[in-house]
């Protein structure tokens, strides 16, 4: 994870308002339809893992993954965070292509 251009556009869509952030309020959007990228740390628990790879290869939702906890949390401004689900494209689009 060299690239942290990343880091800077998920702070971008947390201040606009397109980051849920939490794993049961991701499940959530993945189910309504409205997450469109959904980033999960490598530290994240297997079960958590598991539910949400599982949820997003359901629902067919880009899944990423990113270092760790606190890096995905201290993008958004909070603590630790285990999984984010952006909702918007354009966002989801940009991020999903600096982590490739």
């Amino acid at each position: 994870m060299e690239n942290k251009e990343w880091f800077s556009l998920l702070g971008l869509a947390n201040r606009a308002r397109k980051v849920i952030s939490g794993e049961e309020l991701v499940v959530k959007e993945i189910r309504n339809g409205n997450a469109k990228l959904v980033l999960l740390s490598e530290d994240a628990s297997a079960n958590t893992t598991k539910k949400i790879t599982d949820k997003s290869t359901y629902y067919q939702v880009q899944l990423r993954t990113v270092s760790d906890r606190y890096t995905l949390g201290h993008a958004i401004g909070k603590d630790a965070r285990v999984v984010v689900a952006i909702t918007e494209s354009g966002f989801a689009k940009k991020i999903s292509h600096l982590l490739d």
